[in-house]
């Protein structure tokens, strides 16, 4: 890996911190999952590792790497998509934003009532809840995706998740840059 620019570097720069402050700064990218961003600085963070894109990498290996039980723990972690959590305004600040990015915050009763129910017989049938990294979808691409996506496999589902989650983490981590 080569040096990242200044422009493109996470502030703090994560190769410059110890496990509680990195922990405390960027356990939070991966839903109510800090022991991710804890086992990345225990593999070991360099300059390198100080852009979003980079960082992503080694926390989504992370998660790849942990054990099935860990990764379902992690999938479980996240709420439902425009449930009830998201209209008790009971979602953490990432989650918030990136539903009323796509528009999930202004769903019909109908939208609603359908999302309710595809998110009922997804965890009905996966015992975890459905994810997709929201960021550039609106909710009509993020309902189709999740009737399609609802006649997968366990397997293949579980290992949707985890792609999608990581894609969430490394949209969080490009977010910092502009905050």
């Amino acid at each position: 890996m080569s040096t990242p620019t200044p422009r493109s570097v996470l502030e703090p720069r994560p190769s410059a911190l110890d496990v509680d402050a990195f922990v405390a700064h960027y356990g939070d990218i991966y839903e109510h999952s800090p022991w991710v961003a804890e086992a990345a600085w225990r593999q070991g963070l360099t300059p390198a590792h100080d852009t979003p894109d980079a960082l992503a990498e080694l926390m989504g290996e992370m998660l790849k790497q942990a054990s099935s039980d860990e990764q379902i723990a992690v999938i479980r972690a996240h709420p439902d998509l425009a449930g009830k959590a998201a209209l008790a305004g009971e979602l953490t600040s990432d989650s918030t934003r990136e539903q009323a990015g796509a528009g999930l915050d202004q769903c019909t009763p109908e939208e609603f009532a359908r999302f309710e129910r595809l998110n009922k017989t997804y965890k009905d049938k996966f015992g975890f809840p459905f994810v997709i990294a929201v960021k550039g979808l609106d909710r009509h691409a993020i309902l189709r995706a999740f009737e399609a996506r609802i006649d997968n496999d366990l397997a293949t589902e579980r290992r949707t998740a985890i792609e999608q989650i990581n894609r969430i983490g490394k949209l969080r981590l490009r977010d910092r840059l502009t905050r």
